[in-house]
């Protein structure tokens, strides 16, 4: 599961799918719906949210909004309603991070794409974070994440 810090728009056709799964499954996790994936790093920052679920559906809703944008049928009725989860804190060695992961993956399936991402001068966040100075978050998985090295 990989919920990503930067916004849905830098996803390739794949990477995107992959992103409205993983965060469909994150909202069940967080509701209470599922036994798997109960502690998995990438829901930390969700849970040391006020309201996790209102946090997730917002994360849902942008992810929702780039799948129409590019014409894809993700179902809105599968986001949770309830309250709008405030921002999230995430940090800038966080995304800078997950940017080098994305541009990992896309070299291979997305050469285009590779090119274009590689080429941008600043990434935007995920509408639900704020970038706040910092490295690596703890919660990252594997323990050589908060010394750089690349997790898959």
């Amino acid at each position: 599961m990989r919920l990503w810090t930067f916004h849905p728009k830098y996803l390739d056709a794949r990477g995107l799918v992959a992103l409205w799964r993983e965060a469909l499954l994150a909202q069940a996790v967080l509701r209470g719906r599922t036994r798997g994936y109960m502690r998995h790093p990438q829901l930390v920052r969700f849970r040391r949210a006020r309201a996790p679920v209102g946090c997730i559906a917002e994360y849902l809703k942008a992810v929702h909004a780039e799948g129409v944008v590019r014409g894809y049928a993700f179902e809105a009725g599968k986001i949770a309603r309830g309250g709008r989860g405030k921002t999230i804190a995430a940090t800038r060695g966080q995304l800078d991070y997950e940017l080098s992961c994305l541009l990992d993956k896309l070299r291979h399936r997305d050469p285009k794409g590779y090119k274009a991402l590689k080429r941008a001068r600043r990434i935007a966040p995920h509408p639900l974070f704020h970038i706040v100075p910092g490295g690596v978050e703890d919660w990252e998985k594997g323990a050589g994440a908060a010394r750089g090295d690349r997790v898959p």
